[in-house]
């Protein structure tokens, strides 16, 4: 068993397609009729990359749904299984009961709006129109100014930094007054610096320290990143080598911080943290329970346990990336119910991420979302820190914060803050994705989910399963035993008919077929090409009572079974990648021509060089190579190439793919 991950789908399809190919090779799978993985998901790629996620937002999101079900249905239904907590505790019940086991109620999280008054949410809704629209980030994207050419990488790097940057300010400005007013300070200081040494002659580009401070992003570390940028001077280029707008578009943003922090010079007041105060002294959920609270900022951590500390003194534990090893054992002792050395000195945990995995805090029953969760899947995962099966309480509780307007009215309350995140959203533009890391997810919908308790348990798209029918099988098999091996004696060409509710007098027949681990329904309508179904849907069309009794075979039964099996024989004809010359001479065929012009001169190669050439060989038409490693094969082949092909004949290209013979198991049920 090797565990991979549990979070195998962040951005894209392929994300999958790499952990396949762990185990698969990419072009000659032993997935049932998939022998082309990297066709079939190249193919789901292509898909999105027609559609602007902005301007066909309806289709976009409708096309990843079909992606995820096609990816379900072709891939993972052979490789994954997926049992909520719903399912569990309605199927296997009894086996929960007898291990003594239970999983407690979550409740509905809670919103919590803090209310920025009339000046507050000027100055809110102001900066984000201009650190989000008028901003140009050039400080962080110089080598897009570059008078040279510069690598398609390199220009992506640069949009991709500036972007990050962007994104950086963005969740500052939600996460708390207090880390933003200091993000905006770092900001104004390296413009400070960079425009002065650009001014000297001197553009210094550190290159080399991106990948690192992609990795610094990430842990929250915005301070390190800053250091990187400023002092990382891998590269110097000269003044002159950039172009006249470069100067112009620094000075422009410097000016824009600068009226960024003129507009918060006067907001002394924190609407947020007052909020979260007065809650904690007078909410019985929080005044009574053990409470994690989670911020993406490591500053906003720091802020919270100092004015969370003073009013509760010496209970309060803060843990970020700069803590010691000291500290995470308090946090086990106080927070984690399996600690062999159990503590109770502390009752409030504050928290980056780097405790939102692989942590037990079940000795809380309550998460706090400080800042917004702008992937749904991260709320789960905090929430799952104190969700455990054998946590001791039967209660789990969520509070998350949304920035609103001053209002009386609890409903205006809620529109206004589905606006605020509206802004953050729309303003952003296509850059939003990195905010909600990579998932297309509209305001009022994100809204939605983050005040949804199937978010937290992570069922949101569970729908029905397979489980329902499979207990009906164990059932009979374990309470008539008769009728499951009746059942079980069955011949493999079994068919029946039964009439169906609103299809009328149409006639139509489904059709099971296997043909060893492959298993399909195919389901034919007159008039009409046949389709394949899901099981479940299947399932659902053949399920009847015991009272139901067998109907007459239509008339078009024959007709209808001819039309199942060409589409089942069309569904599970197996091509072999063809490896023409496409590419020309990089292409990756032009790999396998050479080795197959050296397999047809091998006087000078040894025995055991020999087959190793034949095993790269059939490696590389399977898809079996690592892309780097091909990459650095077809270069070496190069240099040799000419000589390679005048000593050897070329092989001829192999034959177009033939359909296989199809053996098949059928069982019919018409309607």
């Amino acid at each position: 068993m090797v565990l991979v991950t549990a979070t195998p789908y962040n951005n894209a399809p392929k994300d999958i397609l790499s952990l396949l190919k762990l185990f698969q090779k990419a072009r000659k799978s032993t997935i049932p009729n998939l022998p082309d993985l990297e066709g079939f998901f190249s193919g789901l790629d292509r898909k999105l990359k027609k559609l602007d996620r902005q301007k066909d937002y309806a289709k976009y999101i409708n096309t990843v749904k079909e992606n995820a079900r096609e990816l379900r249905e072709k891939v993972l239904k052979y490789l994954m299984v997926r049992r909520t907590r719903t399912e569990i505790e309605k199927y296997f019940n009894k086996d929960i009961k007898g291990q003594n086991l239970k999983f407690p109620n979550v409740e509905k999280p809670v919103p919590l709006f803090y209310e920025l008054n009339d000046r507050e949410d000027e100055v809110f809704n102001k900066t984000i129109e201009l650190i989000a629209q008028k901003f140009k980030y050039a400080r962080y994207m110089p080598m897009l100014y570059y008078g040279g050419k510069i690598s398609q990488p390199e220009e992506l790097s640069q949009k991709n930094m500036g972007k990050f940057m962007k994104i950086l300010l963005v969740k500052r400005l939600e996460s708390s007054f207090f880390a933003f007013k200091n993000s905006v300070d770092r900001f104004l200081r390296s413009y400070e610096m960079f425009i002065k040494e650009l001014d000297n002659g001197n553009v210094y580009v550190s290159k080399k320290h991106t990948n690192k401070i992609f990795e610094l992003l990430e842990s929250d570390d915005d301070e390190a990143v800053q250091r990187l940028i400023d002092e990382g001077k891998a590269e110097r280029y000269a003044s002159s080598e950039f172009r006249e707008g470069f100067r112009d578009d620094l000075q422009h943003d410097h000016d824009i911080l600068l009226e960024v922090k003129k507009l918060w010079h006067h907001v002394n007041r924190d609407p947020k943290l007052l909020k979260f105060l007065g809650e904690l002294s007078k909410n019985p959920v929080l005044q009574e329970n053990h409470l994690i609270i989670f911020t993406e900022s490591k500053e906003t951590a720091n802020y919270l346990f100092k004015n969370i500390n003073q009013q509760y003194p010496n209970k309060v534990l803060c843990f970020t990336g700069d803590s010691v090893e000291a500290t995470r054992d308090k946090v086990i002792e106080n927070f984690d119910a399996r600690a062999r050395d159990s503590k109770e000195d502390y009752r409030i945990l504050v928290s980056t991420e780097v405790l939102a995995e692989g942590v037990n805090l079940h000795c809380s029953n309550t998460v706090i979302n400080y800042d917004i969760p702008w992937n749904p899947t991260r709320m789960m995962q905090r929430v799952g820190r104190v969700n455990r099966v054998d946590t001791s309480f039967d209660t789990i509780y969520t509070f998350n914060f949304f920035p609103t307007r001053q209002s009386n009215d609890q409903i205006k309350l809620k529109e206004a803050a589905e606006a605020k995140i509206n802004a953050f959203l729309t303003l952003l533009g296509g850059d939003a994705e990195l905010l909600t890391e990579g998932e297309p997810i509209g305001s009022h919908e994100l809204f939605n989910r983050l005040i949804s308790r199937q978010t937290l348990e992570g069922e949101e798209e569970s729908g029905e399963s397979e489980l329902k029918y499979l207990q009906v099988i164990k059932e009979i098999r374990d309470k008539d035993p008769d009728l499951f091996e009746k059942i079980k004696c069955l011949p493999k060409k079994a068919r029946t008919a039964k009439t169906l509710t609103g299809f009328g007098t149409l006639s139509g027949l489904i059709t099971y077929f296997r043909r060893e681990k492959l298993q399909k329904f195919f389901k034919a309508i007159r008039n009409s090409v046949a389709e394949e179904l899901d099981f479940l849907t299947a399932a659902k069309l053949l399920e009847s009572s015991p009272e139901e009794t067998k109907e007459k075979l239509p008339e078009q039964y024959y007709d209808l079974l001819d039309k199942n099996k060409e589409a089942f024989i069309l569904a599970t004809t197996e091509e072999m990648p063809h490896h023409g010359q496409r590419g020309g001479r990089d292409s990756a065929a032009n790999i396998l021509r050479i080795l197959k012009a050296t397999l047809k001169n091998t006087k000078k190669l040894t025995e055991d060089q020999e087959i190793y050439l034949k095993k790269v060989l059939v490696q590389r038409e399977e898809g079996g190579l690592p892309k780097q490693t091909a990459t650095q094969t077809r270069k070496a082949l190069h240099v040799i190439e000419n000589e390679i092909v005048k000593a050897g004949r070329l092989e001829a290209e192999p034959p177009a793919p033939t359909r296989r013979q199809v053996h098949w198991t059928t069982t019919t049920a018409p309607f």
